[in-house]
């Protein structure tokens, strides 16, 4: 189990960031709420907190800007048919606070709204990890970061979830061309997009 890495951020994209460290760049997908809390690239050290995922093809490493948003994600992947991507999703499309409420609060409509999650899953979701999320909650903190690019990173990252291009073109499209569409966020443009595939 690799705990976490600590180094250099030198790419940060809306899904995955590249962390060197004794000269290894260590590949890390992350969630959305993660590409928020995280600095721009640059000469600031970054500690990532990660779940190493081993599958007969791959061993994929998952990371997370905190223990909580970290430790939401190992909930989530313990829940049957539930898989790392799916998990990742989820995280990317509301933050871990309003993750742990909807689940909490046996909001299955909210959870619903997730790319991937229909009634079944949802009330699955919720059935195996109220109690366990009762217990405790999330120190994670949100911080949206503006970029020059973030249309196209947005694109990427929809395209690097599954999304047809195309169709992943036209929700931004609509997102971007909404009342102050164009000052968004990448993380905003991605989670307003969602909603319209």
């Amino acid at each position: 189990m690799i705990a976490y890495i600590e180094g250099k951020l030198t790419r940060k994209q809306p899904t995955y960031v590249i962390v060197e460290t004794g000269g290894i760049g260590y590949h890390i997908h992350i969630s959305l709420f993660t590409f928020s809390a995280l600095p721009e690239v640059g000469e600031v050290l970054v500690r990532i907190y990660t779940i190493l995922h081993i599958k007969e093809d791959a061993h994929t490493l998952y990371g997370f800007a905190g223990e909580s948003e970290r430790s939401l994600f190992q909930h989530l992947v313990s829940v049957s048919g539930i898989g790392p991507s799916i998990g990742r999703m989820i995280l990317s499309s509301m933050n871990p606070d309003e993750i742990q409420q909807a689940i909490v609060n046996g909001d299955v409509p909210q959870m619903q709204k997730i790319k991937g999650i229909g009634t079944k899953s949802a009330q699955r979701i919720i059935l195996e990890l109220q109690d366990k999320l009762l217990k405790g909650g999330s120190d994670a903190l949100f911080s949206v970061k503006t970029n020059n690019t973030a249309r196209e990173e947005a694109l990427i990252a929809l395209v690097t979830l599954g999304f047809i291009k195309t169709h992943a073109e036209k929700a931004i499209e609509k997102v971007v061309n909404l009342p102050g569409g164009h000052a968004l966020a990448v993380d905003v443009i991605i989670k307003l997009a969602l909603k319209q595939l």
